[in-house]
């Protein structure tokens, strides 16, 4: 754990301040939820928090409290600039560095002559002046508890935080499945519900909120599903056809890599979406046991996160980039042999 600064910043929020808070780049339920519950905590305290994200979010996050406060970077972004120019400090929640938020926002954020909190859970992040970092935590929403814990303020978080750091903890542990969810996680989740988090609710908004589409979306991806048995790994391809095809929506694909994952014998999954607005191939990756695809990521595509979970980026076509995957692979097969558990 990386905890630093923590007394001054303390002593800098003893009196009101305008505060920016930012998450990455096409967010997920622990930085939207994250965000917005530090900046009710925030706006508690006295403070004037504003959430600005690099762009929008899935419709499945959009109802979560406050949610309609939040500015858009790519879309509102003269009211996202004001935002951050007028701001005494920018708290940066569930990234690791300033590329996760896109190039422009990056550039913007690179010019920003005050200081800025990181709060976040992946692995080697970027120096900045106040830090609170933990890979062995399970999301940033936790952390975000924590941090209200450290400033012995829980008896403030009230449903709406509740709700937001609720929905952050559950996506990012996949309903809490993963190895990273611990004993205090659940503790910290029963006093979530204690405080008015509605878990029924949450997963309903979240999980059951499937359009039509999306659902014939997740068939054509399942029928792209490859096996690579030798290596005891399995990945899905998405183009950018077949996502028009089926009027693709951000959120569409969150989660669908899990399906390659949930086949017996399975330790490495990956999946390569087409991403032609941007001129890449985005991927997710996911494993078991101890292979470490944030590794994996980091030394191949130009990516990171942690060691189940991670993702990355590749500059080539999708049949150069599924072709380079599956030659890795094969250089991986020991470690990849050491990860199965029966």
């Amino acid at each position: 754990m990386i905890l630093k600064g923590f007394e001054e910043l303390k002593s800098f929020l003893e009196k009101p301040r305008n505060i920016v808070i930012i998450g990455h780049r096409n967010p997920d339920g622990d930085a939207v939820g994250s965000t917005l519950a530090l900046k009710h905590y925030l706006d508690k305290k006295g403070h004037f928090a504003t959430v600005v994200m690099p762009n929008e979010y899935p419709d499945f996050l959009q109802w979560l409290p406050g949610s309609e406060t939040t500015f858009k970077f790519n879309w509102q972004n003269s009211q996202s600039q004001k935002a951050i120019k007028n701001s005494d400090i920018i708290f940066l929640l569930d990234f690791n560095t300033l590329h996760r938020v896109g190039l422009d926002m990056k550039n913007t954020l690179e010019k920003y002559p005050n200081d800025f909190v990181m709060i976040d859970h992946h692995q080697q992040p970027d120096d900045v002046k106040y830090m609170y970092s933990d890979t062995e935590i399970c999301s940033t929403c936790q952390m975000v508890y924590q941090f209200i814990e450290m400033n012995t303020d829980l008896e403030l978080i009230d449903a709406a935080i509740a709700t937001c750091l609720y929905t952050g903890i559950m996506t990012d542990t996949g309903s809490f499945r993963f190895r990273s969810t611990t004993s205090k996680t659940h503790r910290i989740i029963a006093d979530l519900i204690d405080k008015g988090a509605e878990n029924d609710r949450i997963h309903s908004n979240v999980y059951d909120s499937n359009s039509y589409n999306r659902l014939l979306l997740l068939g054509q991806a399942l029928s792209n599903l490859h096996i690579l048995p030798s290596y005891k790994t399995a990945y899905i391809t998405l183009t950018d056809a077949e996502k028009k095809r089926f009027d693709f929506q951000k959120g569409d694909t969150e989660g669908v890599v899990n399906y390659a994952l949930s086949l017996k014998g399975i330790v490495f999954a990956a999946m390569f979406i087409e991403d032609s607005e941007q001129g890449i191939i985005k991927i997710s990756f996911r494993s078991k046991g101890n292979f470490s695809v944030n590794q994996f990521s980091r030394n191949h595509f130009e990516g990171g996160g942690h060691d189940n979970a991670a993702g990355g980026k590749s500059d080539e076509s999708m049949t150069e980039t599924v072709i380079r995957f599956t030659s890795l692979v094969s250089q991986y097969k020991s470690e990849l042999e050491a990860s199965y558990e029966e």
